[in-house]
């Protein structure tokens, strides 16, 4: 039998913690709360359980709050920490009150033990499967959770004045500074720095702390910060001799990996992986100097590369619980229109690499109120608009109209409802699936009809109180796409006029860069993505990026580069939407993607990109997809989960070690990947671009 676990309302305790790290960001020593409405935990809750006992038995109980037991519709005034059980049946019922902190219970007997077979409820007559996770100690309440750390040391340290000394970690990290050996009294001030030229600037470093010193000899700042660099700066009669860091971090395996024959490339994808690991935490935030917010358009991409790195569904879960909050909806997501739907989407990419229908069950209700949130929303047309002095139209940073009907935000809408559509039909949800089904074909209709340019070769922006604005940008483009919304002829023709014209406004932040480059992967321009990755990312490297960033303009010069939002260091330099090349290298050029909901079915379709050999891992939810390929051989190892196959295209035909390869297309081959523990080995004459 397993250990007895902490339990709490389903989603209880990751709204709990959301709202704890929401608190945390100040900048310069004043603090910046959230910009839209955040939820907690419910305060009363109860808990159930029946039990049948062959024999009597003492049954323990702590909890964290105020709590009362009834045992068979009786309340056991002896249930302080413990009480006895008979023999027989009984229906055990706890209820516990905690207005400033999570409500949850450990119950623990010889057979008697929490965990999530009992139901909850908070009081509303409804009763739930209660939730549990890695609490099975008494002492360890989930109360207590915080995340690892480790010391760390600087690699350099520089005395700047007589006073203040400059020490450099040498890549961006996370942590708390450590002073030890202090000696003397007075003040201490520290400034962090994601730049040298941050940490110097006492006026604009957009984070610092202080103490003052009396007797102490160690010192620990209880706030977490983002930095490489500090300047430390003490009053004169005060000393310290150490100075360090306690790095924290949630720990994770590195269960995805890629190298190829790109130094450059190898590099991008480590600090990539770095840049998302440094920014999943307790949920998967933006970035680690600034806002340290769940954001969901952020997170919608950190849960793709998560796939293709660490396969942590648990962060998944708590950031798409967190970010969701609770019913009634009275806003978008972080206020966002896109958000919203970004949210939706992710919950489609989360039961296809994980098939996790449990919890996609379980937060069912909460997907259908948001879907009718927005319909609500949607004027005359279909089409949804933002709500002036409510809704935050993002889209991405770029100058461009924001006002009426935009072109991606219907896309956006559109395909947010042929995913609740078929979550609605699995969950046996029939008139919602038809409805909205019904209205994703209609909306669907109307956005290739309104907005298709046949002269400009793509989808137009908007159109604003009926008039259509012709100006072509390249976000509807990409999605219509990414969803497969365009004909193949349209969608060669948005490739040419639109996604590889320069005329067309540039994307410029790695946050829109991401759907941008595996809306060309998935049309074949690996090695145009390739190139564009080392530029992009590698011209960040080449400027002394030990993390990716929120955004990069080439064009900047010195510390022009870190200026953002009217700030000379506003900008994030560990931003998790800069870390896109994870994705899209294991996507796109390892080439593993699922095609049933946990790799119960998958492909291998591995592309060179220009380069002239690769390799690297992919996880699943039960093992890794190892893949190797070069022009004239492929090797995959296949994960411990369903069938997979290995396409690819050859000039001549090939020969494999194990299985038969079969022809499904003009150069286009098929190896069936059966049986995890073999080496499938292809020979093959790779299709050259010039061939």
């Amino acid at each position: 039998m397993t250990n007895a676990k902490w339990i709490w309302y389903p989603g209880d305790f990751e709204l709990w913690l959301h709202a704890r790290t929401m608190m945390r960001r100040d900048e310069r020593g004043m603090y910046i709360p959230p910009i839209w409405k955040i939820d907690s935990c419910h305060p009363n809750v109860k808990f159930r359980r029946v039990v049948e006992l062959e024999r009597g038995e003492t049954v323990t109980i702590a909890a964290n709050g105020r709590f009362n037991v009834m045992v068979n519709g009786h309340y056991r005034y002896d249930a302080k920490t413990s009480f006895e059980l008979e023999t027989g049946r009984h229906e055990i019922v706890v209820s516990i009150m905690n207005d400033q902190s999570l409500p949850t219970i450990y119950v623990a007997g010889e057979t008697v033990r929490s965990d999530d077979t009992w139901s909850a409820s908070y009081q509303n007559n409804k009763w739930s499967d209660a939730a549990a996770w890695i609490f099975d100690r008494p002492e360890e309440s989930p109360v207590a959770y915080r995340l690892a750390t480790e010391r760390i040391s600087p690699i350099r340290s520089a005395d700047t004045d007589p006073d203040a000394r400059l020490l450099d970690f040498g890549r961006q990290t996370f942590g708390y500074v450590e002073l030890r050996g202090l000696e003397g009294r007075g003040r201490v001030r520290v400034f962090y720095g994601e730049s040298e030229e941050e940490a110097l600037s006492e006026t604009f470093c957009e984070t610092f702390d202080l103490a003052d010193i009396d007797g102490e000899t160690e010192y620990t700042f209880s706030l977490g910060r983002a930095f490489r660099f500090l300047r430390v700066r003490t009053d004169p009669g005060l000393s310290v001799r150490d100075i360090g860091a306690l790095y924290e971090y949630l720990p994770l395996e590195y269960r995805g990996s890629f190298r190829g024959s790109d130094a450059l490339l190898n590099e991008i994808w480590d600090v990539s992986i770095r840049t998302l690991h440094l920014n999943a935490r307790e949920f998967f935030l933006d970035g680690i100097k600034r806002d340290r917010w769940v954001w969901s358009g952020d997170a919608y991409q950190s849960f793709l590369m998560n796939y293709y790195s660490f396969f942590d569904d648990a962060v998944c879960r708590r950031t798409l619980i967190a970010l969701r909050g609770n019913d009634p909806v009275e806003i978008h997501l972080n206020t966002i229109l896109d958000y919203t739907f970004y949210w939706i989407l992710s919950l489609e990419d989360y039961v296809l690499y994980t098939n996790d229908t449990d919890f996609i069950a379980m937060m069912y209700p909460k997907i259908v109120s948001l879907m009718e949130f927005c319909l609500n929303r949607t004027n005359e047309n279909g089409m949804i608009v933002g709500v002036p002095g409510e809704d935050w139209v993002f889209v991405d940073w770029a100058e461009m109209g924001k006002d009426g009907e935009l072109c991606v935000e219907q896309i956006l809408l559109c395909r947010s409802l042929e995913i609740v559509g078929g979550f609605a039909r699995r969950f046996g949800d029939e008139d919602a699936a038809a409805r909205y089904g019904r209205l994703a074909a209609e909306l669907k209709e109307n956005i290739l009809v309104t907005f298709w340019d046949e002269e400009q070769g793509g989808l137009v922006h908007s159109r604003v109180d009926g008039e259509l604005n012709h100006h072509m940008t390249k976000y509807a483009n990409l999605f219509a796409v990414l969803f497969g919304y365009l004909s193949p002829e349209r969608t060669e023709t948005v490739k040419r006029e639109v996604l590889k014209n320069d005329r067309v406004q540039p994307i410029t932040t790695p946050y829109m860069r991401f759907h941008e480059l595996a809306c060309l992967c998935e049309i074949g321009e690996q090695e145009h993505v390739r190139e564009e990755m080392l530029a992009y990312w590698g011209g960040m490297l080449k400027l002394g990026a030990t993390s990716f960033w929120e955004e990069y303009d080439p064009s900047a010069e010195g510390a022009k580069h870190y200026e953002m939002y009217d700030r000379p260091f506003g900008k994030s330099l560990c931003h998790a939407w800069g870390a896109s090349p994870i994705y899209l290298l294991g996507k796109y050029y390892l080439g593993v993607r699922p095609t049933a909901p946990g790799y119960e079915a998958y492909v291998v379709e591995p592309n060179l990109g220009g380069l002239e050999w690769l390799e690297g891992s992919v996880p699943t939810p039960r093992g890794t997809v190892d893949v190797y390929a070069d022009p004239s051989t492929i090797r995959v190892r296949p994960a411990q989960v369903g069938t997979g196959r290995l396409r690819f295209r050859s000039v001549l035909p090939p020969s494999a070690s194990q299985g038969t390869v079969k022809q499904i297309g003009e150069d286009l081959f098929e190896l069936v990947l059966e049986s995890p523990d073999v080496a499938y080995e292809v020979r093959y004459t790779a299709v050259r671009r010039d061939s």
